[in-house]
């Protein structure tokens, strides 16, 4: 579905961007994962390989847009184009307002939103010249419905639902679509720790009645990438088996 086509992955080392780049390997295409250190892009290559995958990586700075438009330009060099960026990076939040610092607030909205700005502004250009493109972000179940505590990461992932229907109307014109995907409970390696008895009563919220794979979500991506999503732009794709936080 995806054959032969660029594809870069933010916080691809791990969970779900892991997963994605998977799948998308698994379809043919020629995929870049990001990650925040060397150590970690370079143990995920590494897997990649075991499973008989071939894939490149880099570690740039995210808060740091010469970096990141370093590394685009390494990209270009090399395969001449960029089809796909999916922003998967990002941090979540549980402790209350009472106990959140304006730091810690103003860090996640750098990474989970002003970081997507960056890489979203280093590959429009390149898009805009091949005349097509697919921009993809990670949002949230809670970008729609909030969670108890944490407020930042819900407000941060609403911010990323903004982005994305308006650069969807902004850059449709040019040919780049631009769509995200809300995941609900996944079992990502953070959740493998939650014992049982956590996990039971979440389960009886989620009207499929099981908690999601990191596969699924990886399959939504896979889908708003390929040509099947071709007049698909502008949406927030929830993921979540129908479950409200």
């Amino acid at each position: 579905m995806l054959k032969d086509k660029i594809a870069i992955i933010t916080g691809g080392t791990r969970g779900i961007g892991f997963e994605i780049a998977k799948v998308y390997l698994e379809n043919k295409a020629k995929v870049i994962i990001l990650g925040s250190r060397k150590e970690s892009v370079e143990k995920a290559l590494g897997e990649l390989k075991k499973a008989g995958f071939k894939a490149e990586g880099f570690w740039p700075n995210l808060g740091i847009y010469k970096e990141i438009e370093k590394m685009v330009q390494t990209v270009i060099k090399k395969h001449g184009r960029i089809d796909i960026l999916v922003n998967n990076a990002g941090i979540a939040a549980k402790d209350p307002i009472e106990e959140t610092t304006a730091e810690d607030f103003e860090k996640i909205f750098d990474l989970n939103i002003q970081a997507i700005f960056r890489t979203t502004k280093a590959v429009v250009p390149i898009m805009k010249e091949q005349g097509e493109g697919v921009i993809l972000n990670t949002s949230s179940m809670v970008s729609l419905y909030g969670q108890p505590s944490g407020v930042g990461y819900p407000a941060s992932k609403f911010a990323v639902n903004g982005l994305t229907k308006s650069l969807a109307r902004e850059l449709a014109p040019v040919g780049i679509r631009v769509n995200a995907v809300a995941p609900g409970i996944i079992r990502t390696d953070m959740m493998k720790s939650v014992p049982e008895e956590v996990i039971a009563p979440l389960v009886k919220t989620i009207p499929l009645g099981r908690i999601g794979e990191p596969r699924d979500v990886a399959n939504a991506f896979l889908f708003l990438a390929s040509d099947m999503a071709s007049y698909v732009t502008g949406e927030i794709l929830s993921v979540d088996g129908a479950a409200r936080s």
